[in-house]
C-alpha cells in the first residue's frame, strides 16, 4: 500500500515552529518556511532534457542545472497519459479517478468537465496557511467561474483556461489569455510572457518576505509548433523542421527556467525554495517531434512512453546534489511533499495517494515510496509493483507483463512464463479499480483513438 501521508506528518506540530520565522525578540533566527515552485512542461518527451543523456540535439542547460544541484528521477511517472487528468492529480495529490476525472475534455463534455469544487488543491491549502500563491500558464481544469484558478487557491493568475493555445496571440472567448479573470489585449511570445509573470511574482513576494507557492504551467512544447527566429537559430543543423521547432520552443522554456533561478539567486532564496520540474505526459512524437527514447509508446497510451516523464527536484541544502533516484515516484507525490515541507497538514478527511518523498531522497527512509502505482484510461489500464508492470493496451488483448528493470522498452511479454506475477498484479489492479467511482464524463473518441495507438504500438 501507499504509505499514508499522515505517518510523515505525525511530528508536524512540533516542526512548525522550526519552519516559521520567530516572533520579535524570540532569540536566534531559524529557517523560514520554504518557498515552492512547480514547473510543468506540456507534451515533453522522456529524452528531451539534456541531463537524461538520451538525445544529442537537446540544449537545456538550466533544466540540467536542477539535476546537477538536486535530484533526477529515472522512474518519474504521471497518473494519466493526457494533459488534463494529470494536472488534476498533480494539484490534489490524489489519483484523479478517485473524483471521476479520467478523461480530457471535449466539445461534448464541456459543461461536465472540470476539477470538482470539493477537491482541495495544494494551492488552497498553502494559501490558507498564509502562503502567497500564483500561477502562470495553462489551466485545463475547467472553464466555469467556480473552477477558475483564482477560485481554487491561486491569488494571482495569468494564462488561459483551455488545453492548447497559439503562442503569438491573445486568443478569444473562454480560452483568451487572462490576467485574473479579465482578458488581456496584447501578449508577447507566450512562453516568454509566462516566464515574465513568474519572475515578477518571485521578485514581489521575495521583497515582501512572505513564503510563496508558484505554479508555472508552460504550454510549451504542445502544438502549434511556433518558435521565434531567435530560438530557431540555436539549432541550425537540425534538418527535421518539426523537431527543430520543438527544440526551439523547449529552449525558450529552458531560458525561462534560467530567469526564475536567477531571480531566486538575486534574493538569496535558492536554499529556501523547493523546485519541481516535470512533463504532464509523454511526448506525442508524431505531433510535435518529441522523443521518448528508449521507451515504447506516446502520449495517450499507458506504455512507458505515455506516462514515464522527465522529472527533477531541487532544494539546495536539503536534497542531495546530483542524486539519481531510481525508485518509482509519481506526480501525485508533489502535493504531499510540498505540504510536509511547509508544515501544513493535508486536507481533513481526504485520502492522499502521494507521499512525502523527501525522506526517501535524503536517505532517512531506506524503503520505497510506493508498493504499487496504478493507471486507468478507458480501455487501457496498468499497474507497476517493484520492477514488474502489467498492462492492457485495449479490450482486444490480454494483459502483458514486463520487467522494466531489464526491459524499459516493454518488448518482451513475460505473462505466459510468469503467471503468478500476472495473477498478483491483476489482483492489485482489480482491487484499486473497484474502489473508484464512475467517471463524471467520458470523451470516448479521444480515448478510443488512444487505445488504437496503444494497440498499434504493442510488441
Amino acid at each position: 500500500m501507499v504509505k499514508p501521508l499522515l505517518c510523515v506528518l505525525v511530528c508536524v506540530p512540533a516542526l512548525i515552529p522550526l519552519l516559521q520565522a520567530p516572533a520579535p525578540g524570540a532569540g536566534a533566527p531559524v529557517k523560514r518556511r520554504p518557498n515552492v515552485i512547480v514547473i510543468v512542461a506540456d507534451d515533453l518527451g522522456y529524452a528531451d532534457v539534456g541531463c537524461q543523456g538520451l538525445s544529442r540535439d537537446v540544449k537545456t542547460p538550466h533544466l540540467d542545472s536542477l539535476a546537477a544541484a538536486g535530484v533526477r528521477f529515472t522512474n518519474g511517472y504521471v497518473s494519466g497519459p493526457l494533459c488534463s487528468p494529470t494536472r488534476a492529480g498533480l494539484l490534489t495529490g490524489r489519483y484523479q479517478q478517485r473524483f471521476g476525472f479520467e478523461y480530457n475534455d471535449g466539445p461534448q463534455v464541456r459543461e461536465a468537465f472540470g476539477l470538482p469544487v470539493d477537491q482541495v488543491t495544494v494551492a488552497r491549502a498553502l494559501q490558507d496557511a498564509g502562503y502567497a500563491t500564483g500561477m502562470a500558464g495553462k489551466w485545463h481544469l475547467g472553464h466555469r467561474p467556480e473552477m477558475h484558478p483564482t477560485r481554487r487557491g491561486f491569488g494571482t493568475f495569468f494564462g488561459f483556461l483551455g488545453g492548447a493555445h497559439t503562442y503569438n496571440g491573445v486568443g478569444r472567448g473562454p480560452n483568451a489569455v487572462q490576467r485574473g479573470t479579465e482578458p488581456v489585449q496584447t501578449v508577447d511570445y507566450l512562453t516568454d510572457a509566462f516566464t515574465r509573470e513568474a519572475v515578477e511574482f518571485v521578485d514581489r513576494e521575495a521583497k515582501a518576505q512572505k513564503p510563496f507557492f508558484f505554479y508555472l504551467a508552460y504550454n510549451a512544447v504542445h502544438t502549434p509548433m511556433q518558435a521565434p527566429p531567435r530560438y530557431l537559430e540555436r539549432f541550425p543543423n537540425v534538418t527535421d523542421e518539426k523537431r527543430r521547432s520543438m527544440l526551439a520552443m523547449l529552449s525558450a522554456l529552458d531560458d525561462g527556467v534560467g530567469q526564475v533561478l536567477a531571480k531566486l539567486r538575486e534574493h538569496k532564496l535558492e536554499e529556501n525554495t523547493l523546485i519541481f520540474f516535470l512533463s504532464d505526459n509523454g511526448g506525442p512524437t508524431q505531433g510535435n517531434g518529441s522523443l521518448n527514447t528508449p521507451l515504447r509508446g506516446v502520449k495517450s497510451t499507458l506504455w512507458e512512453g505515455g506516462v514515464r516523464v522527465p522529472m527533477l527536484a531541487q532544494w539546495k541544502g536539503t536534497l542531495p546534489a546530483g542524486k539519481v533516484y531510481d525508485q518509482p515516484v509519481i506526480q501525485l507525490d508533489i502535493a504531499p511533499t510540498v505540504l510536509a515541507a511547509a508544515g501544513v497538514p493535508p486536507p481533513r478527511d481526504v485520502r492522499l495517494d502521494g507521499v512525502d518523498i523527501v525522506p526517501f531522497l535524503t536517505g532517512r527512509d531506506s524503503g520505497t515510496p510506493h508498493d504499487a502505482l496504478y493507471w486507468r484510461y478507458d480501455e487501457q489500464w496498468a499497474v507497476r509493483s517493484g520492477s514488474y508492470k502489467l498492462t492492457r493496451a485495449d479490450t482486444t488483448r490480454a494483459p502483458m507483463l514486463f520487467d522494466l528493470s531489464k526491459d524499459p522498452g516493454e518488448s518482451a511479454d513475460l505473462a505466459a512464463r510468469e503467471p503468478e506475477a500476472v495473477q498478483k498484479l491483476q489482483a492489485k489492479y482489480d482491487q484499486w479499480s473497484k474502489s473508484l467511482p464512475a467517471p463524471r464524463w467520458r470523451d470516448l473518441p479521444e480515448a478510443r483513438a488512444g487505445a488504437r495507438r496503444a494497440r498499434e504500438l504493442a510488441p
